[in-house]
Protein backbone atom coordinates (compact mmCIF):
# COMPACT_ATOMS: atom_id res chain seq x y z
CA UNK A 1 0.00 0.00 0.00
CA UNK A 2 1.14 3.52 -1.02
CA UNK A 3 1.17 5.87 1.94
CA UNK A 4 -0.74 8.63 2.41
CA UNK A 5 0.37 11.57 3.81
CA UNK A 6 -2.07 14.35 4.85
CA UNK A 7 -0.69 18.00 4.78
CA UNK A 8 -4.39 19.24 5.05
CA UNK A 9 -5.67 18.15 8.37
CA UNK A 10 -8.30 15.72 7.02
CA UNK A 11 -10.80 14.34 9.79
CA UNK A 12 -10.49 10.50 10.57
CA UNK A 13 -12.83 8.41 8.77
CA UNK A 14 -12.93 10.79 5.63
CA UNK A 15 -8.43 10.27 5.79
CA UNK A 16 -9.48 6.22 6.11
CA UNK A 17 -11.80 6.61 3.44
CA UNK A 18 -9.67 7.92 1.43
CA UNK A 19 -7.14 5.52 2.11
CA UNK A 20 -9.50 2.59 1.22
CA UNK A 21 -10.19 4.18 -1.75
CA UNK A 22 -6.12 4.90 -3.17
CA UNK A 23 -5.43 1.52 -1.89
CA UNK A 24 -5.58 0.03 -5.47
CA UNK A 25 -3.89 2.34 -7.20
CA UNK A 26 -0.53 1.28 -7.63
CA UNK A 27 0.26 2.59 -11.48
CA UNK A 28 -0.07 5.62 -13.20
CA UNK A 29 -2.68 4.25 -15.35
CA UNK A 30 -4.45 2.96 -12.40
CA UNK A 31 -4.57 6.90 -11.22
CA UNK A 32 -5.39 8.25 -14.14
CA UNK A 33 -8.89 5.57 -14.65
CA UNK A 34 -9.60 6.71 -10.94
CA UNK A 35 -10.12 10.04 -12.21
CA UNK A 36 -11.94 9.49 -14.89
CA UNK A 37 -14.28 7.26 -13.00
CA UNK A 38 -15.44 9.72 -10.59
CA UNK A 39 -18.32 12.15 -10.66
CA UNK A 40 -17.50 14.42 -12.01
CA UNK A 41 -14.49 13.12 -13.76
CA UNK A 42 -10.84 14.13 -13.00
CA UNK A 43 -8.28 14.65 -15.16
CA UNK A 44 -3.91 15.06 -14.01
CA UNK A 45 -3.90 19.06 -13.34
CA UNK A 46 -0.59 18.97 -13.63
CA UNK A 47 3.29 16.86 -13.35
CA UNK A 48 6.39 18.24 -12.20
CA UNK A 49 8.97 16.68 -13.12
CA UNK A 50 11.19 16.17 -10.32
CA UNK A 51 14.41 14.63 -12.41
CA UNK A 52 14.43 12.47 -15.09
CA UNK A 53 12.90 9.50 -13.35
CA UNK A 54 10.76 11.11 -10.71
CA UNK A 55 7.46 12.97 -11.27
CA UNK A 56 4.95 14.24 -9.43
CA UNK A 57 1.40 14.10 -10.57
CA UNK A 58 -1.15 16.41 -9.29
CA UNK A 59 -5.03 15.60 -9.71
CA UNK A 60 -8.19 17.92 -8.35
CA UNK A 61 -9.90 15.48 -5.43
CA UNK A 62 -13.04 17.50 -3.51
CA UNK A 63 -13.00 21.41 -3.16
CA UNK A 64 -9.63 23.10 -2.90
CA UNK A 65 -8.18 19.80 -2.25
CA UNK A 66 -5.91 17.82 -4.29
CA UNK A 67 -4.03 14.56 -4.62
CA UNK A 68 -0.47 14.74 -5.11
CA UNK A 69 1.15 11.31 -6.43
CA UNK A 70 4.58 10.59 -6.29
CA UNK A 71 5.42 8.53 -9.78
CA UNK A 72 8.81 6.95 -10.54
Amino acid sequence: MVPLIDHSGLPPAQRARLERELAPLTLLQDVVRWGFARTPPRDVAAVVVQDEFTHDVVVPWEGERYLVFDTT
